[in-house]
C-alpha cells in the first residue's frame, strides 16, 4: 500500500459524503505495500480503509469487491466493503475507481510464530473451500503471460546473473501447467503485512486486489514461500510444517498436486521475483512509494531450484 494520489480534506469530506459512515475525524496515507493508494479514514462512526486503485481494471473489481463481501458474509475474517447511500461498493475519487472498507483490529508481522503459521494455512484453507461457493470470475492477471511480458521488459536491465537465471526459470516453469490442478479462487498475496494479528489470534486478511481464479496449490506456494522463510533464503521447518499441516486440515491436496509442489513453489517465488526487480528498475512516482527488494526472492527461488521440498 502506497500513497500515489493525494488526496486533500476537503475532497475527502465530500467522498465520504456518499457514505452512511458519519463525519470526518482524520485520515493518513499508507506507505506499505506497491500497486494502490491507500489512506486510513477515522470518522465519528468507526475507523476504515480508502483504497484507490491505480492500475486495476474498472471492470474488474466488483470481483474483488464482490468476493471480499462473500468471504465475510461466510464468517471468514476478512474486510467487508462499504455500501454507499445508493448501494454500491465501488465509486471513483480523484479520477481514480474507489472503495472502503472497515478498518480491521490487529496489525502484522514481521517474524511468525508457529501458531501464526497454523492459523494462516487455516484460513487459506477456509478460504479456498469457501470461495468454490462463489459466483465471480477473474484471470490472474499475473499468470504465464505476464511473466514473459516482464522478463522481456527487465533483461535488457538486468545484470548478467539475473539474466541468466531469469531465462533458464522461464524455460523450466513452461514445464508447468497450473490449468491441469484443481482450480478456485486464490487470494495470489497472502504476505505477512496482508494477516492482521492480535497476539496469535488471527483478526483479519487483507488486500484482495490480486485474488482471481488459479490453481490453488498455487496459492498455497504463495503464502508458504513468504511465511516459512528466514531473511537469509533457508526454510524455517516448524513454520512450513505448521502452516501446511494446518492447510490440510481445511483442504487435502491431491497427488498430482503433490507431485506439481516443487515446480510450484518456484512459480510462485519466480513471480514475486520478477515483480520486484520490474519495481526495482522502474521505480513509479508517487507522495510515499514502497519498493521491496527482489534479493529476498532470488534467495527464495535459488533454494527451490535446489532443494526439493518437504512432501505435500
Amino acid at each position: 500500500m502506497s500513497v500515489f494520489t493525494k488526496v486533500s480534506h476537503s475532497e475527502l469530506k465530500r467522498f465520504l459524503e456518499r457514505y452512511p459512515v458519519g463525519r470526518l475525524l482524520n485520515f493518513q496515507g499508507i506507505g506499505e505495500g506497491v500497486e494502490n493508494t491507500n489512506y486510513f479514514v477515522d470518522t465519528s462512526d468507526g475507523r476504515w480503509v480508502l483504497t484507490l486503485f491505480e492500475r486495476l481494471n474498472y471492470d474488474d473489481l466488483p470481483f474483488f469487491l464482490g468476493l471480499m463481501e462473500h468471504l465475510a458474509s461466510h464468517g471468514f475474517p476478512g474486510a467487508m466493503p462499504v455500501r454507499t447511500r445508493d448501494d454500491t461498493t465501488l465509486t471513483t475519487l480523484n479520477g481514480k475507481p474507489a472503495a472502503l472498507v472497515r478498518r480491521l483490529a490487529g496489525q502484522g508481522v514481521l517474524f511468525p510464530t508457529i501458531e501464526q503459521c497454523r492459523a494462516v494455512g487455516r484460513a487459506l484453507g477456509e478460504l479456498h473451500v469457501i470461495g468454490q461457493s462463489y459466483g465471480g470470475h477473474c484471470d490472474n492477471s499475473r499468470g504465464p503471460q505476464w511473466r514473459r511480458e516482464t522478463a522481456e521488459a527487465v533483461l535488457p536491465k538486468a545484470h548478467p546473473e539475473a539474466q541468466a537465471l531469469i531465462q533458464d526459470e522461464l524455460a523450466a516453469q513452461s514445464q508447468l501447467d497450473l490449468q491441469t490442478l484443481p482450480q478456485g479462487v486464490i487470494h495470489a498475496d497472502l504476505f505477512r503485512d496482508n494477516a492482521l494479528f492480535v497476539d496469535d489470534r488471527l483478526t483479519g486478511v487483507i488486500d484482495f486486489y490480486y485474488a482471481c481464479n488459479d490453481a490453488l496449490l498455487y496459492d498455497l506456494a504463495v503464502t508458504v514461500n513468504d511465511w516459512c522463510f528466514e531473511p537469509d533464503g533457508t526454510v524455517n521447518a516448524a513454520r512450513w510444517e505448521a502452516l501446511v499441516s494446518a492447510y490440510r486440515s481445511r483442504r487435502e491436496p491431491t497427488a498430482k498436486e503433490r507431485t506439481a509442489w516443487q515446480l510450484t513453489l518456484r512459480a510462485a517465488a519466480f513471480r514475486f521475483y520478477l515483480s520486484r526487480l520490474y519495481d526495482w528498475l522502474f521505480p513509479r512516482e508517487g507522495d510515499v512509494v514502497h519498493v521491496k527488494d527482489p534479493e529476498a526472492y532470488r534467495l527464495i527461488l535459488a533454494h527451490h531450484r535446489e532443494q526439493a521440498p518437504p512432501p505435500l
